[in-house]
């Protein structure tokens, strides 16, 4: 149960970052809340020209980062930036990165861990000689590592979006900021189509059903709300999502009345199984338990918002609406950047469906 314990703190922090962004204003890169719903024609728009550089932009938590030359040393503090770099071919520029419970890609495995859950070695980072810092600021406990190595001359971007066009959002302003941007809004769009597609796929199903997305249940029972980038994909996925309050905690008397008909254990990688909830005191009687609707998920593909956001999406509707699953996975749309190629870290058109996730 450690690591379930290293987990937890990490998902409530960034969670919760919404609420500790400046202001309390959403964050410049961060687009409309849910549902999703794309303007006609958006997923096609024009690519954003190549930056020339220096290049200044504005990240997400309203801060303009001038960066002064095209990073050759780039160090990564999210796990999501860490699969973004990859995909879009920028994998081997990375010099440090955040220790990642997941260990994806495994091309990352070889690169020095700078950070942890709990901190970020300012000293080993600056050794490092970065051109170019990616974090989440306040959205991981990071913005007093932020300040220092800007106090340090290092350049550093914030990308902690917080719905999925911010996700999406964060893709493109990564691509600006590496030069890597044909790659970048490539990605973006091919995943915009695809969660389109998805979503038209769920709006199918003849049920809407009541779902408890559990995160962890070991100190109290904590599900995300669903103004969160989580609801966003739940909504999405063609589910009536039983929602958390602020701090992603619900009662089990609140749970109960809510009577969820679908569960998903999003700790089922800790060892929770569907057996061991249906014999927790007081949960009985819900309509999930007794139905046998209880669904081991992959809490990091539904929750990193990186380029295997989608398959989170594919992976909730086959848990909500099996009977959709026959239609699953979508293809990406023809010529879409895919995933890098093991032998050179490099992106690769694709064809087919996204890779199952290692």
């Amino acid at each position: 149960m450690a690591a379930r314990r290293f987990l937890l703190p990490c998902v409530l922090i960034a969670l919760l970052a919404v609420a500790c962004t400046p202001g309390g204003e959403t964050s410049p890169t961060i687009a409309a809340s849910v549902p999703h719903a794309s303007a006609p024609g958006t997923a096609a728009a024009s690519p954003s020209p190549a930056p020339s550089f220096p290049v200044t932009l504005t990240d997400d938590e309203g801060t303009a980062v001038t960066i002064a030359a095209e990073p050759q040393r780039i160090v990564s503090l999210t796990p999501a930036t860490t699969e973004i770099l990859f995909t879009i071919g920028a994998g081997d520029r990375i010099v440090g990165k955040v220790e990642d419970v997941a260990d994806f890609p495994p091309e990352a495995a070889a690169i020095p861990i700078v950070a942890r859950f709990d901190g970020v070695d300012i000293e080993q980072v600056v050794v490092l000689e970065p051109d170019l810092v990616i974090s989440a600021g306040v959205g991981l406990t990071q913005g007093d590592a932020v300040e220092q190595l800007r106090r340090a001359d290092v350049p550093v971007l914030v990308v902690y979006p917080t719905t999925i066009d911010g996700g999406l959002a964060g893709i493109r302003l990564i691509g600006r900021a590496t030069g890597f941007v044909d790659a970048a809004d490539s990605l973006a769009i091919a995943m915009e189509q695809r969660i389109d597609e998805l979503e038209r796929l769920a709006a199918t199903a003849t049920e809407r059903p009541r779902v408890f997305y559990e995160i962890d249940v070991t100190g109290g029972i904590f599900t995300p709300p669903v103004d969160s980038i989580y609801g966003e994909m739940f909504l999405l996925a063609g589910a009536e999502p039983i929602s958390g309050d602020a701090s992603y905690s619900i009662s089990l008397e609140k749970l109960v009345a809510a009577d969820p008909e679908v569960i998903l254990l999003g700790d089922a990688a800790y060892g929770v199984t569907a057996e061991a909830v249906a014999d927790r005191p007081g949960w009985k009687g819900m309509t999930a338990v007794r139905d046998g609707r209880i669904h081991p998920i992959d809490d990091i593909l539904v929750t990193r918002p990186g380029p295997r956001l989608v398959e989170g999406l594919e992976a909730l509707i086959r848990a909500i609406h099996p009977e959709l699953a026959g239609q699953l996975p979508l293809p990406l749309p023809s010529g879409s950047l895919g995933p890098p190629v093991p032998e050179t870290g490099k992106p690769t058109t694709w064809l087919g469906s996204w890779p199952a996730a290692a």
